[in-house]
């Protein structure tokens, strides 16, 4: 046997990439679902933290601060395992699945809150004052006036951070998550072949190659005009 003809049948054996494509299909499925909730609950929670924050309630602001920080600070993987495994000890327990969900969506909600903080201060403050010299209240000034510009200011880095935190997904094998990587792993196991480890690969970049060409087109569209 050549040496293209070992790398072809260990990395693109047919016979096992068919026996374990089931598997990593099921794997991609479940990735999906939990990539779209740590990308709903992530970005919501950013956002509400954000405008409390807008609020400008020195203690409130002081713990959105340490939180937000703490978890800019940690790595996924790290907050994973603690929820997985810590909060066992403390009488509450989690799934692979919802400590996977729960740490990523925390980082994103951590990371999200600093971009939209960072859009709601760029807006001017002559656009504040002109907007409450109009009778607007603070909150209605927030509204329909900041808001709207700050949003449309942190869509690109929202984007490019959003998919590269939901690309965290992959950790959820760490914790015997049946995602794409999880499936291709137990794949690995049970045939002694790397193909499925192929077809993971395949898989991923048939889910988040889009999302990259989506959030490009997402930027382009709705970034300010030179």
């Amino acid at each position: 046997m050549t040496g293209w003809e070992r790398f072809t049948d260990s990395f693109f054996n047919a016979r096992v990439m068919e026996q374990y494509l089931p598997k990593i299909i099921e794997g991609f499925g479940l990735t999906v679902i939990l990539a779209l909730l740590i990308i709903v609950a992530g970005l919501a929670a950013g956002l509400l933290l954000a405008l409390l924050r807008a609020f400008a309630i020195r203690p409130l602001n002081w713990l959105i601060i340490f939180t937000v920080d703490l978890f800019r600070a940690l790595p996924p993987l790290v907050i994973i395992v603690l929820l997985f495994f810590g909060l066992p000890s403390a009488g509450m327990e989690l799934s692979g699945f919802a400590s996977t969900w729960l740490a990523l969506a925390l980082v994103l909600m951590a990371f999200s809150e600093e971009i939209f903080w960072a859009g709601i201060t760029s807006v001017p403050k002559g656009q504040w004052e002109a907007a409450r010299s109009t009778g607007l209240g603070f909150v209605a000034t927030l509204r329909d006036v900041v808001l709207p510009q700050a949003l449309r200011l942190t869509i690109p880095p929202l984007t490019n951070r959003t998919i590269a935190i939901t690309k965290g997904t992959a950790l959820a094998s760490v914790v015997a998550v049946q995602d794409i990587l999880g499936a291709a792993h137990g794949a690995v196991s049970h045939s002694y072949n790397p193909s499925p480890l192929t077809m993971g690969a395949i898989a991923y970049l048939i889910l988040f190659f889009p999302v990259v060409v989506l959030g490009r087109w997402i930027e382009t569209r709705f970034a300010w005009k030179r």
